[in-house]
């Protein structure tokens, strides 16, 4: 199963997402279990995670979440295009150095209100925007001890004012309890089903 990990463990590695997320604090940093993967399969993983769908794949309890969330997005103005990427706050490509900037991008994951920023060899980062926060989602390929590689996710966050704090606090319990479980069950059986489907449930 998935595991948090401290904040250390992404802070300390030499991600290029430090470049341009120095004004973002780190709220998440999780490891997912990817058996036998090896150093040159993160592009796999990565197709894997598309293959499963967006958000419309997810287990009915968290599809009823995000469903309340984007009804109260739409009465109070939460999600509004000004509020956005582009409007409230510029793209994080903006910040982008010419070489990941020119890098190759996957096609964004249908259904995800994310857009991709840079996607590399052993790194990929996604951001998204509205009244409340300026969040980038961060994918890493890490070795382990045992000599395989794993996932690891790091949720980064840049809250809007006092109302993006309270909101980022209101929501935690849910994270934990609902999204985090049921993404961990998905991203951790997309490995399995689509990235590598001989690699084991040990």
């Amino acid at each position: 199963m998935s595991r948090r990990l401290p904040d250390t463990e992404h802070t300390s590695r030499p991600w290029r997402i430090h470049e341009i997320t120095p004004d973002f604090r780190v709220e998440d940093v999780w490891a997912f279990r990817t058996p036998d993967a090896g150093p040159d399969d993160f592009p796999a993983m990565l197709a894997a995670l598309r293959a499963t769908g967006g958000p419309a794949g997810q287990p009915l309890p968290t599809r009823f979440l995000f469903a309340v969330r984007w009804k109260l997005g739409a009465l109070f103005g939460w999600d509004d295009p000004r509020q956005g990427v582009g409007g409230r706050v510029w793209s994080l490509r903006e910040r982008l150095p010419p070489d990941l900037r020119l890098a190759p991008l996957s096609p964004n994951l249908d259904g995800t209100p994310f857009t991709d920023l840079y996607e590399l060899g052993d790194e990929f980062a996604m951001e998204l925007a509205n009244k409340t926060v300026h969040t980038v989602c961060h994918l890493g390929w890490v070795p382990t001890d045992n000599g395989d590689h794993e996932l690891r996710m790091a949720a980064l966050v840049k809250p809007n004012g006092l109302f993006g704090r309270l909101y980022m606090a209101a929501i935690a319990p849910f994270r934990y309890l609902v999204v985090y479980p049921a993404l961990t069950r998905r991203w951790e059986r997309a490995w399995r089903d689509h990235a590598h489907p001989t690699a084991t449930n040990a």
